[in-house]
């Protein structure tokens, strides 16, 4: 990679503010103009709403790691805050349907939108969320060779995404016994829109040359992390407590999410916990005492602790590659913390 100058510690607090001063500023402006055309702004409101409503931002910040660790500056120039907030407006786009998917009654202890209005407004308003990534990049006021290489990035981390959400509601309802639908599910689906496509993003809007040396790497870590982050969110999914992961401990068993944990049980189990994960798991009517029996097979047949262990794989490979990185000291330093706190959390 080429030579940088010494850079400022990677400052999550005050760049998280600057993502959320971007993301409600651009959305007051939204809605300002849904008034002035006459528009049904409350379309706009819900949606802003739901921005401001919590997430820990992980895309945004990812994407200013990758800025910094391709050499971009501490100080972040607005145009690259306002693509990195795009990432943040997409991800509502994905939130919303899913939680239409999924029927879900809360996303981030509060009713979800769908729940909130009802389904076809949640559909088109998670539409409008789409736009209003595409508004955010495209009206960030890139260099035109920025927009030439964050346009392929986001525009295929986008579509492994619903990729990855068409393979998850293939399999609802049925989770095979195999692992590699749910792997695949969960390296389309999660780890190139949560970490890999993000951090490739922001490397490639510092410079061409040195994204091109970091993005081994930073794929490395991406994917491991990624996966790791959604086999725990799995788990949590089953095992969490709900006033900690702000959703119901019984959406995923009724929806019968196709997940590694649920195919690991599937080919441990004998034919007693078999015919239990049959009933219970993909049942609309689940109850909280089947739901407790699910839990029971998910533990004996060991697929928590596997899954437990390939969370502590990944992050290891992960490590492995910061290890081998060339990249400014700081921002390994804040990839690793979050390899541990993407992978360990409990909301």
């Amino acid at each position: 990679m080429s030579a940088r100058a010494p850079a400022a510690r990677f400052d999550q607090d005050a760049l998280r503010r600057a993502v959320d001063t971007t993301l409600t500023d651009f959305m007051e402006d939204r809605v300002d103009d849904a008034r002035r055309r006459g528009l049904p702004q409350q379309a706009a409101e819900v949606l802003a709403e739901f921005v401001r409503g919590g997430g820990k931002r992980i895309r945004p910040m990812l994407c200013l790691a990758g800025w910094q660790a391709a050499g971009g500056a501490a100080a972040v120039p607005p145009p690259v805050l306002k693509a990195a907030a795009s990432l943040e407006m997409f991800h509502a786009f994905a939130l919303i349907h899913d939680d239409i998917i999924d029927l879900s009654d809360t996303r981030r202890g509060r009713p979800t939108v769908h729940r909130r209005l009802n389904t076809d407004a949640a559909l088109l308003i998670g539409d409008l969320a789409l736009v209003f990534a595409d508004d955010l990049l495209h009206g960030a006021a890139l260099t035109p060779a920025q927009l030439r290489a964050a346009l392929p990035i986001t525009n295929s981390m986008r579509a492994d995404t619903i990729y990855g959400q068409y393979l998850d509601v293939s399999y609802s309802g049925n989770p095979p016994d195999s692992l590699d639908p749910p792997l695949a599910i969960i390296r389309y689906k999660t780890a190139r829109y949560t970490v890999e496509g993000p951090l490739l993003l922001g490397a490639a809007l510092a410079d061409v040359s040195d994204a091109t040396a970091c993005a081994p790497v930073l794929s490395a870590y991406g994917i491991a992390v990624g996966e790791a982050f959604q086999l725990r969110d799995d788990l949590l999914g089953v095992f969490g407590d709900p006033a900690e992961t702000g959703k119901p401990a019984l959406d995923d068993l009724r929806e019968g999410k196709a997940t590694v944990l649920m195919a690991l049980a599937l080919r441990n189990a004998d034919a007693a916990q078999r015919a239990t994960l049959h009933r219970e798991v993909g049942n609309p009517r689940l109850t909280r005492r089947g739901a407790e029996q699910v839990r029971a097979v998910l533990t004996a047949t060991g697929a928590r602790a596997a899954v437990e262990e390939m969370i502590d794989q990944r992050r290891r490979s992960a490590l492995a590659a910061l290890d081998a990185a060339d990249m400014p000291p700081h921002i390994a330093a804040e990839l690793r913390s979050l390899a541990f706190s993407a992978t360990a959390r409990t909301t």
